[in-house]
């Protein structure tokens, strides 16, 4: 059952949920090979892309999303906020990219924004934009008009996890349901923004349900540009994060989640697999494992919205030691993309 390095670079989306369950069940030093081998049949093995995340909206939302902070449902002190006037995140884009950063990311907690506040989105990702970053929202759902909004100003990249599983999701939120998150998944694809979807482990789900949550992405149409994976950091005052002091066991450990990793990477072979929350209570060594296992971006400063987060320092110390640098290379599947618009089709190489 081994993969060769041909093997390793078909993209399929018709992933089983019993393949997805076999990669898990692997030892983890042969899952670890074939999502290098996978890795580095379409990326740069020592470069990993710098992102900031910015909260560009905080709090008072809506939604009663179980690990979330922000929500309204939460007591967790986290104060509701306007959104920001444009030049303040101009100039916090502005510091990130000074920082090193290649990639501006930014959240708004609302279920989904009202008319009225998009021409200062569009305002924000054009400005952002003209500093020569990729730019990432992620507002809540959409209507097809927004993403249409969003996608004129030149938004590379919208933002929209599906969270879990299909079969755990009601146990984290009850206020839209997934086919509410698949919806604006296709609004977004539909409107020729790149898509970023992954999800959060380490909510009490079980094994079945990290492999429900790979299986929904890895078979979408034509898989994300961006699946960031984050590891749920626990806010006292949040359903899940009381839970989890209650409950401590069902912690995820570092091990099943690198393999959560690996097998994002295998599934989505040319998906940014993206490091996101969770990775500052992680040791130097479950990091270097989950780049060995295909995650090639992290989310660099202090905070992520409200979460706290390893710092520009101790990223820059960690590459150091591994031997890893900044990206420069582009993302596989934007050169793709980008290509097929401006190539003749002869000269489009088939996967």
């Amino acid at each position: 059952m081994s993969m060769t390095p041909p093997e390793a670079a078909i993209i399929r989306t018709d992933w089983t949920r019993e393949e997805i369950a076999a990669l898990f069940d692997l030892p983890l030093t042969e899952l670890l090979f074939r999502a290098a081998q996978t890795h580095r049949a379409h990326h740069a093995a020592d470069e990993v892309q710098l992102c900031t995340l910015l909260s560009i909206k905080t709090g008072g939302c809506p939604e009663d999303c179980g690990y979330c902070s922000q929500s309204a449902h939460a007591d967790s002190g986290v104060e509701a906020t306007k959104l920001m006037d444009v030049r303040a995140v101009l100039q916090s884009a502005a510091q990130a990219k000074d920082a090193g950063s290649q990639r501006f990311c930014m959240g708004a907690a609302w279920r989904n924004p009202k008319d009225r506040d998009m021409p200062k989105i569009v305002e924000i990702v054009q400005g952002v934009r003209a500093m020569g970053m990729e730019t990432c929202m992620t507002l809540g759902m959409l209507s097809p008009e927004q993403a249409e909004q969003l996608a004129e100003a030149g938004l590379d990249y919208y933002n929209h996890n599906v969270d879990t599983g299909p079969e755990y999701y009601d146990r984290v939120i009850t206020t839209r349901n997934y086919q509410d998150r698949l919806d604006t998944l296709a609004h977004v694809r539909n409107s020729g923004i790149n898509v970023c979807s992954g999800g959060i482990v380490g909510m009490g789900e079980t094994r079945a349900d990290r492999v429900g949550f790979v299986h929904t992405l890895a078979t979408l149409e034509r898989h994300p540009e961006s699946v960031p994976v984050n590891a749920l950091v626990p806010v006292k005052g949040t359903p899940l994060g009381d839970m989890l002091a209650d409950t401590p066991m069902a912690k995820i450990d570092d091990i099943e989640f690198v393999r959560t990793v690996a097998v994002a990477r295998i599934c989505m072979p040319k998906s940014m697999v993206r490091l996101s929350a969770g990775r500052e209570s992680m040791s130097d060594a479950t990091q270097a494992l989950c780049f060995m296992a295909g995650a090639n971006s992290i989310f660099t400063g202090d905070k992520l919205l409200t979460a706290p987060n390893a710092g520009d320092d101790s990223d820059a110390a960690l590459f150091a030691r591994l031997g890893l640098k900044p990206m420069e290379s582009e993302e596989p599947m934007r050169a793709e993309k980008a290509c097929a618009g401006a190539c003749a089709p002869e000269s489009i190489p088939a996967e």
